[in-house]
Protein backbone atom coordinates (compact mmCIF):
# COMPACT_ATOMS: atom_id res chain seq x y z
CA UNK A 1 0.00 0.00 0.00
CA UNK A 2 2.87 2.49 0.93
CA UNK A 3 4.05 1.58 -1.86
CA UNK A 4 1.47 2.60 -4.25
CA UNK A 5 1.17 5.90 -2.60
CA UNK A 6 4.54 6.96 -2.66
CA UNK A 7 4.18 7.63 -6.66
CA UNK A 8 0.21 9.39 -6.17
CA UNK A 9 0.82 12.35 -8.86
CA UNK A 10 4.56 12.02 -7.88
CA UNK A 11 5.64 14.50 -10.42
CA UNK A 12 4.41 16.95 -7.40
CA UNK A 13 6.79 15.21 -5.10
CA UNK A 14 9.97 14.54 -6.57
CA UNK A 15 12.79 16.12 -4.98
CA UNK A 16 15.67 18.04 -6.63
CA UNK A 17 18.17 21.23 -6.24
CA UNK A 18 20.66 22.75 -8.52
CA UNK A 19 23.67 23.68 -8.38
CA UNK A 20 27.07 24.78 -10.88
CA UNK A 21 28.52 28.05 -12.13
CA UNK A 22 26.67 30.66 -12.23
CA UNK A 23 25.13 31.07 -16.27
CA UNK A 24 23.87 33.37 -18.25
CA UNK A 25 19.80 34.33 -18.58
CA UNK A 26 18.60 32.18 -21.88
CA UNK A 27 15.05 32.69 -22.99
CA UNK A 28 12.12 30.53 -22.31
CA UNK A 29 11.32 28.27 -24.96
CA UNK A 30 13.33 30.40 -27.46
CA UNK A 31 13.47 28.57 -30.92
CA UNK A 32 15.14 28.41 -33.85
CA UNK A 33 13.84 30.46 -36.87
CA UNK A 34 12.06 27.27 -38.88
CA UNK A 35 13.05 27.14 -42.96
CA UNK A 36 9.50 25.58 -43.62
CA UNK A 37 6.33 23.63 -42.40
CA UNK A 38 6.32 20.65 -40.05
CA UNK A 39 8.00 17.74 -42.31
CA UNK A 40 6.81 14.12 -41.81
CA UNK A 41 9.30 11.91 -41.16
CA UNK A 42 12.55 10.78 -39.22
CA UNK A 43 13.56 9.26 -35.66
CA UNK A 44 14.56 11.05 -32.61
CA UNK A 45 16.15 9.64 -29.60
CA UNK A 46 15.41 11.69 -26.50
CA UNK A 47 17.33 11.42 -23.11
CA UNK A 48 15.40 10.14 -20.22
CA UNK A 49 16.41 10.83 -16.26
CA UNK A 50 15.06 7.68 -15.42
CA UNK A 51 12.76 4.48 -16.15
CA UNK A 52 9.27 4.00 -15.89
CA UNK A 53 7.38 2.21 -12.95
CA UNK A 54 4.99 0.52 -15.84
CA UNK A 55 2.47 1.89 -18.45
CA UNK A 56 -0.88 1.30 -17.01
CA UNK A 57 -2.06 4.68 -15.71
CA UNK A 58 -4.78 2.25 -13.70
CA UNK A 59 -1.72 0.66 -11.85
CA UNK A 60 1.49 2.08 -12.09
CA UNK A 61 3.41 5.11 -10.59
CA UNK A 62 3.98 7.88 -13.32
CA UNK A 63 6.30 10.51 -12.86
CA UNK A 64 7.38 13.30 -15.25
CA UNK A 65 9.82 10.42 -17.50
CA UNK A 66 6.76 7.99 -17.28
CA UNK A 67 3.92 10.65 -18.82
CA UNK A 68 6.34 11.62 -22.08
CA UNK A 69 6.59 7.77 -22.87
CA UNK A 70 3.24 6.69 -21.84
CA UNK A 71 1.79 9.91 -23.41
CA UNK A 72 2.91 9.19 -26.92
CA UNK A 73 0.62 5.80 -26.78
CA UNK A 74 -2.41 6.64 -24.19
CA UNK A 75 -4.11 9.89 -23.88
CA UNK A 76 -6.38 12.14 -21.44
CA UNK A 77 -10.07 12.92 -21.48
CA UNK A 78 -8.53 16.61 -21.26
CA UNK A 79 -6.02 18.69 -22.16
CA UNK A 80 -4.62 22.12 -20.98
CA UNK A 81 -4.13 25.15 -23.26
CA UNK A 82 -1.18 27.52 -23.10
CA UNK A 83 -3.24 30.06 -20.84
CA UNK A 84 -3.71 27.38 -18.06
CA UNK A 85 -7.19 26.27 -18.91
CA UNK A 86 -8.44 22.97 -19.39
CA UNK A 87 -9.97 21.89 -22.96
CA UNK A 88 -11.65 18.69 -23.89
CA UNK A 89 -9.10 16.11 -25.72
CA UNK A 90 -10.67 12.18 -26.13
CA UNK A 91 -14.13 14.10 -24.45
CA UNK A 92 -15.81 16.49 -27.04
CA UNK A 93 -17.21 18.26 -24.30
CA UNK A 94 -17.56 18.36 -20.29
CA UNK A 95 -20.55 19.91 -18.95
CA UNK A 96 -21.62 20.52 -14.94
CA UNK A 97 -25.09 20.88 -13.47
CA UNK A 98 -25.76 24.16 -12.45
CA UNK A 99 -24.51 22.96 -8.76
CA UNK A 100 -20.85 21.54 -9.79
CA UNK A 101 -21.92 18.51 -8.25
CA UNK A 102 -22.70 16.56 -11.46
CA UNK A 103 -19.96 17.41 -15.01
CA UNK A 104 -20.97 15.59 -17.90
CA UNK A 105 -18.63 13.64 -20.38
CA UNK A 106 -19.61 13.69 -23.61
CA UNK A 107 -17.09 11.18 -25.44
CA UNK A 108 -16.04 12.46 -29.32
CA UNK A 109 -17.02 9.74 -31.95
CA UNK A 110 -14.74 8.32 -34.32
CA UNK A 111 -11.69 7.22 -31.93
CA UNK A 112 -10.02 3.83 -32.08
CA UNK A 113 -7.29 2.15 -29.61
CA UNK A 114 -4.60 0.79 -31.81
CA UNK A 115 -5.59 -2.62 -30.84
CA UNK A 116 -8.85 -1.39 -33.06
CA UNK A 117 -11.45 -0.96 -30.78
CA UNK A 118 -13.29 1.93 -30.73
CA UNK A 119 -13.97 3.68 -27.59
CA UNK A 120 -17.05 4.67 -26.33
CA UNK A 121 -19.01 5.90 -23.34
CA UNK A 122 -18.66 2.78 -21.78
CA UNK A 123 -14.97 2.36 -22.11
CA UNK A 124 -14.58 5.55 -20.14
CA UNK A 125 -16.70 4.95 -17.52
CA UNK A 126 -14.98 1.59 -16.57
CA UNK A 127 -11.40 3.49 -16.50
CA UNK A 128 -12.92 6.12 -14.05
CA UNK A 129 -14.19 3.07 -12.48
CA UNK A 130 -11.10 1.45 -12.40
CA UNK A 131 -9.60 5.06 -10.45
CA UNK A 132 -11.70 5.12 -8.41
CA UNK A 133 -10.83 2.09 -6.58
CA UNK A 134 -7.10 2.09 -7.55
CA UNK A 135 -5.18 2.01 -4.51
CA UNK A 136 -2.66 4.47 -6.19
CA UNK A 137 -5.21 7.26 -7.28
CA UNK A 138 -8.38 6.76 -5.62
CA UNK A 139 -7.68 9.08 -2.71
CA UNK A 140 -7.50 11.97 -5.22
CA UNK A 141 -11.26 10.77 -6.53
CA UNK A 142 -12.69 10.83 -2.92
CA UNK A 143 -15.47 13.59 -4.13
CA UNK A 144 -16.67 11.27 -6.59
CA UNK A 145 -19.55 9.24 -5.91
CA UNK A 146 -20.87 7.31 -8.85
CA UNK A 147 -20.69 7.19 -12.85
CA UNK A 148 -23.73 6.23 -15.36
CA UNK A 149 -23.94 5.65 -18.86
CA UNK A 150 -26.31 8.23 -20.41
CA UNK A 151 -25.62 6.47 -23.81
CA UNK A 152 -23.38 5.02 -25.73
CA UNK A 153 -21.15 7.76 -26.02
CA UNK A 154 -21.99 9.67 -22.58
CA UNK A 155 -21.30 9.63 -19.37
CA UNK A 156 -22.13 11.33 -16.22
CA UNK A 157 -20.26 11.66 -12.91
CA UNK A 158 -21.99 12.46 -9.28
CA UNK A 159 -20.18 14.15 -7.04
CA UNK A 160 -20.56 14.08 -2.74
CA UNK A 161 -20.18 17.72 -3.32
CA UNK A 162 -19.62 20.32 -5.43
CA UNK A 163 -16.16 20.50 -7.89
CA UNK A 164 -15.62 23.62 -10.04
CA UNK A 165 -12.33 22.54 -11.61
CA UNK A 166 -12.55 18.50 -11.92
CA UNK A 167 -11.75 19.03 -15.74
CA UNK A 168 -8.30 19.33 -14.67
CA UNK A 169 -7.30 16.19 -12.41
CA UNK A 170 -9.11 14.42 -16.34
CA UNK A 171 -6.01 16.15 -17.95
CA UNK A 172 -3.01 14.18 -15.90
CA UNK A 173 -3.14 9.96 -15.18
CA UNK A 174 -6.59 9.63 -14.05
CA UNK A 175 -8.18 11.01 -16.85
CA UNK A 176 -5.79 8.39 -19.28
CA UNK A 177 -8.17 5.86 -21.27
CA UNK A 178 -6.58 2.37 -21.80
CA UNK A 179 -8.82 -0.06 -23.37
CA UNK A 180 -10.50 -3.09 -21.82
CA UNK A 181 -7.59 -5.43 -22.42
CA UNK A 182 -5.63 -3.65 -20.21
CA UNK A 183 -7.94 -3.39 -17.07
CA UNK A 184 -8.65 -7.08 -17.67
CA UNK A 185 -4.84 -8.07 -17.62
CA UNK A 186 -3.10 -4.94 -15.76
CA UNK A 187 0.11 -6.54 -15.85
CA UNK A 188 0.24 -6.65 -19.91
CA UNK A 189 -1.14 -3.42 -19.97
CA UNK A 190 1.87 -2.37 -17.86
CA UNK A 191 4.45 -3.62 -19.92
CA UNK A 192 2.93 -3.44 -23.31
CA UNK A 193 0.51 -0.22 -23.26
CA UNK A 194 -2.40 0.10 -25.76
CA UNK A 195 -4.17 3.59 -26.24
CA UNK A 196 -5.45 5.93 -28.91
CA UNK A 197 -2.34 7.72 -29.08
CA UNK A 198 -0.06 9.52 -32.44
CA UNK A 199 2.07 6.27 -31.64
CA UNK A 200 2.08 2.59 -31.19
CA UNK A 201 4.23 0.47 -28.62
CA UNK A 202 7.21 -1.14 -30.79
CA UNK A 203 9.57 -2.59 -27.87
CA UNK A 204 11.06 -1.82 -24.37
CA UNK A 205 14.07 -3.01 -22.37
CA UNK A 206 14.17 -1.74 -18.74
CA UNK A 207 16.64 0.71 -18.04
CA UNK A 208 17.42 1.06 -21.57
CA UNK A 209 15.26 2.37 -23.66
CA UNK A 210 11.39 2.67 -24.85
CA UNK A 211 10.89 2.61 -28.63
CA UNK A 212 7.28 3.81 -29.98
CA UNK A 213 6.20 4.03 -34.33
CA UNK A 214 3.89 6.41 -35.83
CA UNK A 215 -0.15 5.52 -35.49
CA UNK A 216 -1.56 5.13 -39.30
CA UNK A 217 -4.77 5.73 -38.03
CA UNK A 218 -4.21 8.52 -35.43
CA UNK A 219 -8.20 10.01 -35.10
CA UNK A 220 -6.33 13.80 -35.76
CA UNK A 221 -5.27 14.26 -39.26
CA UNK A 222 -1.80 14.46 -40.76
CA UNK A 223 -0.63 13.36 -37.21
CA UNK A 224 2.04 12.67 -35.81
CA UNK A 225 4.98 14.05 -37.68
CA UNK A 226 7.35 11.67 -36.61
CA UNK A 227 8.10 7.89 -37.54
CA UNK A 228 9.45 6.86 -34.75
CA UNK A 229 11.12 8.09 -31.42
CA UNK A 230 13.34 6.26 -29.22
CA UNK A 231 13.53 7.15 -25.40
CA UNK A 232 16.63 6.17 -23.73
CA UNK A 233 17.11 6.09 -19.90
CA UNK A 234 20.28 8.07 -19.02
CA UNK A 235 19.87 8.86 -14.53
CA UNK A 236 23.08 10.63 -14.84
CA UNK A 237 22.72 14.44 -15.85
CA UNK A 238 25.85 14.55 -17.05
CA UNK A 239 25.91 11.70 -19.14
CA UNK A 240 22.57 13.16 -20.98
CA UNK A 241 24.45 16.22 -21.61
CA UNK A 242 27.36 15.05 -23.18
CA UNK A 243 25.58 12.37 -24.91
CA UNK A 244 23.31 15.31 -26.62
CA UNK A 245 26.41 17.18 -27.44
CA UNK A 246 28.26 14.33 -28.92
CA UNK A 247 25.32 13.75 -31.22
CA UNK A 248 23.91 10.53 -29.75
CA UNK A 249 20.36 12.38 -28.83
CA UNK A 250 18.42 14.59 -30.14
CA UNK A 251 16.64 16.40 -26.93
CA UNK A 252 17.35 16.13 -22.90
CA UNK A 253 15.51 16.87 -19.88
CA UNK A 254 17.79 19.26 -17.10
CA UNK A 255 17.79 21.00 -14.01
CA UNK A 256 21.25 22.43 -14.47
CA UNK A 257 22.03 25.53 -14.58
CA UNK A 258 25.32 25.24 -16.07
CA UNK A 259 23.56 23.33 -18.64
CA UNK A 260 21.72 25.86 -19.23
CA UNK A 261 24.30 28.12 -20.17
CA UNK A 262 26.60 25.68 -21.97
CA UNK A 263 23.71 24.96 -24.60
CA UNK A 264 22.29 28.35 -24.46
CA UNK A 265 25.56 29.70 -25.77
CA UNK A 266 25.46 27.79 -28.65
CA UNK A 267 21.86 29.08 -30.27
CA UNK A 268 22.34 27.98 -33.78
CA UNK A 269 23.13 24.22 -32.68
CA UNK A 270 20.82 24.25 -29.67
CA UNK A 271 17.36 25.70 -28.27
CA UNK A 272 16.51 25.30 -24.70
CA UNK A 273 12.53 25.43 -23.47
CA UNK A 274 12.21 26.87 -19.97
CA UNK A 275 9.45 26.16 -17.29
CA UNK A 276 6.68 28.63 -16.59
CA UNK A 277 4.22 29.90 -14.66
CA UNK A 278 1.69 27.04 -12.88
CA UNK A 279 3.98 24.71 -14.69
CA UNK A 280 6.77 25.75 -12.13
CA UNK A 281 7.17 23.73 -9.11
CA UNK A 282 9.00 25.11 -5.65
CA UNK A 283 11.74 24.51 -3.87
CA UNK A 284 11.26 24.41 0.08
CA UNK A 285 12.17 22.92 3.22
CA UNK A 286 8.76 20.87 4.47
CA UNK A 287 8.12 20.56 8.21
CA UNK A 288 6.28 17.85 10.15
CA UNK A 289 4.04 20.08 12.87
CA UNK A 290 2.94 17.16 14.50
CA UNK A 291 5.85 16.38 16.12
CA UNK A 292 8.35 17.88 18.29
CA UNK A 293 9.93 21.01 17.94
CA UNK A 294 8.30 21.17 14.83
CA UNK A 295 4.78 21.27 16.52
CA UNK A 296 6.00 24.44 18.15
CA UNK A 297 5.14 27.62 15.51
CA UNK A 298 7.89 29.48 17.18
CA UNK A 299 10.65 26.77 15.77
CA UNK A 300 9.36 26.84 12.04
CA UNK A 301 8.99 30.69 12.54
CA UNK A 302 12.63 31.14 13.30
CA UNK A 303 13.77 28.68 10.54
CA UNK A 304 11.78 30.82 7.64
CA UNK A 305 13.74 33.95 9.20
CA UNK A 306 16.68 32.28 9.32
CA UNK A 307 16.68 31.12 5.29
CA UNK A 308 18.39 33.56 3.00
CA UNK A 309 16.84 32.79 0.00
CA UNK A 310 19.08 35.30 -1.89
CA UNK A 311 21.85 33.66 -0.81
CA UNK A 312 20.89 29.79 -2.05
CA UNK A 313 19.60 31.86 -5.20
CA UNK A 314 23.13 33.35 -6.14
CA UNK A 315 25.56 30.66 -5.32
CA UNK A 316 23.55 27.51 -5.98
CA UNK A 317 21.13 28.40 -8.90
CA UNK A 318 23.11 30.73 -10.87
CA UNK A 319 20.71 33.56 -9.96
CA UNK A 320 18.52 32.63 -12.30
CA UNK A 321 15.58 31.67 -9.98
CA UNK A 322 13.55 34.09 -8.09
CA UNK A 323 12.79 33.74 -4.13
CA UNK A 324 9.51 32.21 -3.60
CA UNK A 325 7.15 33.00 -0.74
CA UNK A 326 3.73 30.90 -1.53
CA UNK A 327 3.05 27.94 -3.57
CA UNK A 328 2.44 30.43 -6.57
CA UNK A 329 4.49 32.67 -8.78
CA UNK A 330 3.97 36.27 -8.53
CA UNK A 331 2.88 36.66 -11.82
CA UNK A 332 -0.01 34.04 -11.69
CA UNK A 333 -3.13 35.27 -10.75
CA UNK A 334 -3.46 33.56 -7.67
CA UNK A 335 -1.09 34.90 -6.06
CA UNK A 336 -1.19 37.24 -3.41
CA UNK A 337 1.29 39.49 -1.65
CA UNK A 338 2.27 39.53 2.18
CA UNK A 339 5.09 36.77 2.41
CA UNK A 340 6.82 38.69 5.15
CA UNK A 341 7.36 35.52 7.51
CA UNK A 342 9.41 34.17 4.87
CA UNK A 343 11.81 37.78 4.81
CA UNK A 344 15.12 37.04 5.98
CA UNK A 345 15.64 38.78 9.52
CA UNK A 346 18.29 36.73 11.09
CA UNK A 347 17.51 38.67 14.26
CA UNK A 348 14.17 37.57 14.46
CA UNK A 349 15.08 34.22 13.86
CA UNK A 350 17.61 34.50 16.82
CA UNK A 351 14.95 35.81 19.06
CA UNK A 352 12.47 33.40 18.06
CA UNK A 353 15.00 30.34 19.34
CA UNK A 354 15.58 32.31 22.31
CA UNK A 355 12.21 32.14 23.83
CA UNK A 356 11.63 28.44 22.49
CA UNK A 357 14.93 27.23 24.63
CA UNK A 358 13.91 29.13 27.84
CA UNK A 359 11.05 27.55 27.44
CA UNK A 360 12.10 23.90 26.66
CA UNK A 361 15.71 23.83 26.11
CA UNK A 362 17.85 23.60 23.64
CA UNK A 363 16.38 23.55 20.19
CA UNK A 364 17.67 20.44 18.13
CA UNK A 365 16.38 19.47 14.35
CA UNK A 366 17.40 17.00 11.73
CA UNK A 367 16.83 17.70 8.75
CA UNK A 368 16.69 15.07 5.54
CA UNK A 369 18.07 14.74 2.24
CA UNK A 370 18.69 12.68 -0.45
CA UNK A 371 22.42 11.43 -1.07
CA UNK A 372 22.64 13.69 -4.49
CA UNK A 373 25.32 16.20 -4.39
CA UNK A 374 23.36 19.08 -5.82
CA UNK A 375 20.58 18.29 -3.16
CA UNK A 376 23.15 18.00 -0.30
CA UNK A 377 24.42 21.79 -1.26
CA UNK A 378 21.16 23.32 -0.87
CA UNK A 379 20.74 21.54 2.84
CA UNK A 380 24.24 21.91 4.17
CA UNK A 381 23.89 25.68 3.14
CA UNK A 382 20.22 26.06 4.81
CA UNK A 383 22.10 24.03 8.06
CA UNK A 384 24.84 26.78 8.46
CA UNK A 385 22.15 29.77 8.28
CA UNK A 386 20.00 27.65 11.08
CA UNK A 387 23.15 27.73 13.00
CA UNK A 388 23.64 31.09 12.72
CA UNK A 389 20.45 31.07 14.31
CA UNK A 390 21.08 28.83 17.57
CA UNK A 391 19.97 26.00 16.17
CA UNK A 392 21.17 22.45 16.30
CA UNK A 393 20.60 21.29 13.24
CA UNK A 394 21.85 17.48 11.74
CA UNK A 395 21.30 16.33 8.60
CA UNK A 396 20.66 12.43 7.63
CA UNK A 397 20.33 11.03 4.43
CA UNK A 398 17.67 8.71 2.68
CA UNK A 399 17.04 7.51 -0.90
CA UNK A 400 14.23 9.21 -2.44
CA UNK A 401 11.20 5.90 -2.14
CA UNK A 402 12.48 5.69 1.75
CA UNK A 403 12.58 9.50 2.25
CA UNK A 404 9.09 9.69 0.34
CA UNK A 405 8.18 6.72 2.41
CA UNK A 406 8.94 8.60 5.70
CA UNK A 407 6.96 11.67 4.57
CA UNK A 408 3.93 9.56 3.99
CA UNK A 409 4.02 8.03 7.74
CA UNK A 410 4.86 10.89 9.62
CA UNK A 411 8.81 9.57 10.59
CA UNK A 412 10.50 13.25 10.20
CA UNK A 413 11.30 16.70 11.21
CA UNK A 414 12.19 17.98 8.16
CA UNK A 415 13.16 17.48 4.79
CA UNK A 416 13.87 18.92 1.65
CA UNK A 417 10.81 18.68 -1.14
CA UNK A 418 10.02 19.96 -4.06
CA UNK A 419 6.25 20.19 -4.54
CA UNK A 420 2.98 22.57 -6.09
CA UNK A 421 3.13 22.50 -10.15
CA UNK A 422 -0.70 21.96 -10.63
CA UNK A 423 -2.20 24.10 -13.45
CA UNK A 424 -4.87 24.99 -10.82
CA UNK A 425 -4.81 25.48 -7.43
CA UNK A 426 -7.38 22.73 -6.34
CA UNK A 427 -4.53 20.69 -7.50
CA UNK A 428 -2.71 21.41 -4.64
CA UNK A 429 -6.23 20.33 -1.77
CA UNK A 430 -5.07 16.48 -1.24
CA UNK A 431 -1.98 18.00 0.49
CA UNK A 432 -2.68 20.68 2.23
CA UNK A 433 -6.47 20.73 3.63
CA UNK A 434 -6.65 18.71 7.00
CA UNK A 435 -8.34 16.01 6.15
CA UNK A 436 -6.14 14.59 4.16
CA UNK A 437 -3.84 14.93 7.44
CA UNK A 438 -3.13 11.52 9.21
CA UNK A 439 -1.79 10.70 12.84
CA UNK A 440 2.08 9.99 12.80
CA UNK A 441 2.48 6.34 11.42
CA UNK A 442 -0.57 6.09 9.18
CA UNK A 443 -0.38 7.03 5.34
CA UNK A 444 -1.14 11.16 5.19
CA UNK A 445 -0.84 12.75 1.87
CA UNK A 446 -1.48 15.74 3.85
CA UNK A 447 2.94 15.52 4.23
CA UNK A 448 3.25 18.47 6.76
CA UNK A 449 0.20 17.46 8.41
CA UNK A 450 -0.87 20.67 8.75
CA UNK A 451 -4.17 21.41 10.38
CA UNK A 452 -6.19 24.44 10.81
CA UNK A 453 -9.75 25.07 9.78
CA UNK A 454 -9.51 28.95 8.19
CA UNK A 455 -7.11 26.84 5.89
CA UNK A 456 -9.26 23.94 4.97
CA UNK A 457 -12.34 26.05 4.62
CA UNK A 458 -10.75 28.09 1.90
CA UNK A 459 -9.42 25.41 -0.43
CA UNK A 460 -13.02 24.12 0.20
CA UNK A 461 -14.28 27.30 -1.48
CA UNK A 462 -11.65 26.90 -4.41
CA UNK A 463 -12.68 24.01 -4.82
CA UNK A 464 -16.52 24.27 -4.87
CA UNK A 465 -17.54 28.04 -5.81
CA UNK A 466 -17.31 28.88 -9.43
CA UNK A 467 -16.60 32.75 -9.03
CA UNK A 468 -13.02 33.28 -10.11
CA UNK A 469 -12.75 36.29 -7.72
CA UNK A 470 -14.13 34.33 -4.55
CA UNK A 471 -11.83 31.66 -5.52
CA UNK A 472 -9.20 34.15 -5.55
CA UNK A 473 -10.33 35.71 -2.00
CA UNK A 474 -10.03 31.63 -0.98
CA UNK A 475 -6.84 31.06 -2.03
CA UNK A 476 -4.77 34.56 -0.76
CA UNK A 477 -6.36 33.04 2.34
CA UNK A 478 -4.57 29.82 1.50
CA UNK A 479 -1.67 31.54 1.48
CA UNK A 480 -1.72 33.81 4.34
CA UNK A 481 -2.22 30.77 6.28
CA UNK A 482 0.62 29.04 5.22
CA UNK A 483 2.60 31.92 5.66
CA UNK A 484 1.28 32.58 9.16
CA UNK A 485 1.55 28.45 10.13
CA UNK A 486 4.95 27.88 7.99
CA UNK A 487 4.22 23.87 7.42
CA UNK A 488 6.64 24.66 4.81
CA UNK A 489 9.68 27.19 4.49
CA UNK A 490 9.76 28.27 0.89
CA UNK A 491 13.12 28.97 -1.15
CA UNK A 492 12.34 29.87 -4.76
CA UNK A 493 10.62 28.78 -7.57
CA UNK A 494 12.23 25.94 -9.77
CA UNK A 495 12.09 27.41 -13.35
CA UNK A 496 15.59 25.72 -14.22
CA UNK A 497 13.40 22.89 -15.50
CA UNK A 498 14.23 22.69 -18.94
CA UNK A 499 13.93 20.29 -22.37
CA UNK A 500 17.00 21.21 -24.49
CA UNK A 501 16.72 20.07 -28.11
CA UNK A 502 18.85 20.11 -31.35
CA UNK A 503 18.03 23.25 -33.22
CA UNK A 504 16.60 20.84 -36.23
CA UNK A 505 13.90 19.17 -33.10
CA UNK A 506 10.96 21.66 -33.78
CA UNK A 507 7.68 21.86 -32.41
CA UNK A 508 7.98 22.21 -28.75
CA UNK A 509 5.74 24.50 -27.28
CA UNK A 510 4.15 24.73 -30.79
CA UNK A 511 0.86 22.15 -30.51
CA UNK A 512 -2.53 22.97 -31.13
CA UNK A 513 -5.16 20.99 -29.39
CA UNK A 514 -7.94 19.50 -31.16
CA UNK A 515 -9.98 22.88 -30.64
CA UNK A 516 -7.33 24.51 -32.60
CA UNK A 517 -6.21 26.53 -28.94
CA UNK A 518 -2.53 26.60 -28.50
CA UNK A 519 -1.57 23.88 -25.75
CA UNK A 520 0.86 24.13 -22.50
CA UNK A 521 4.32 23.96 -23.79
CA UNK A 522 6.03 22.59 -20.44
CA UNK A 523 4.50 20.67 -17.33
CA UNK A 524 5.59 18.44 -14.29
CA UNK A 525 8.82 18.88 -11.62
CA UNK A 526 11.42 18.77 -11.78
CA UNK A 527 12.12 18.24 -15.25
CA UNK A 528 8.95 19.27 -17.32
CA UNK A 529 7.01 16.65 -20.21
CA UNK A 530 5.30 17.99 -22.81
CA UNK A 531 3.58 16.54 -26.16
CA UNK A 532 4.95 14.74 -28.93
CA UNK A 533 2.26 14.03 -31.89
CA UNK A 534 3.40 17.66 -33.67
CA UNK A 535 7.80 17.43 -33.19
CA UNK A 536 9.16 17.25 -36.02
CA UNK A 537 12.49 17.07 -37.81
CA UNK A 538 13.44 20.16 -39.81
CA UNK A 539 15.57 18.94 -43.36
CA UNK A 540 13.65 15.45 -43.80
Amino acid sequence: MIKRLTILLTAALTLVACSGPRPVATTPGAAATSTGGPAKGGKIVYGLSADANGFNPVTDQFAAQSYSMVTTIIEPLVSVDANGDWKPNLAESLTPNAAYDEWTIKVRQGINFTDGLTLTGEIVKSNLEAQQKSPLTSASLQPLDSIELVDPMTVKVKLKQPWVVFPYYLAAQIGMIVPPSTLNNPLGGSRTPVGTGPYIFKEYVPDSRFVVTRNPHYWRDGLPYLDEIEFRILPDTQTRAQSLEAGSLDAIGTTRDEDLAKFGAMKDAYTIHRAQGMAVSESMFMLNTEVAPMNDVRVRQAMAAAMDRKAIITTLRGGLTKEADSPWTKDSKWYAPGGAAHTYDLARATSLVKEYEAEKGELKVEVLSTPDPNTMQTVELAQDMWRKAGIDVTIKQADQADLINRALTGNFTATIWTAFSSPDPDGEYIWLHQAYAKPIGAISLNFSRVKDDELSKALDVGRMNPDESARKQAYATVQKRLRDLVPYIFIDHLDTGSIITKSKLRGIGEQLLPDGDKGLALTGSPIPYHPFSQLWVNGQ
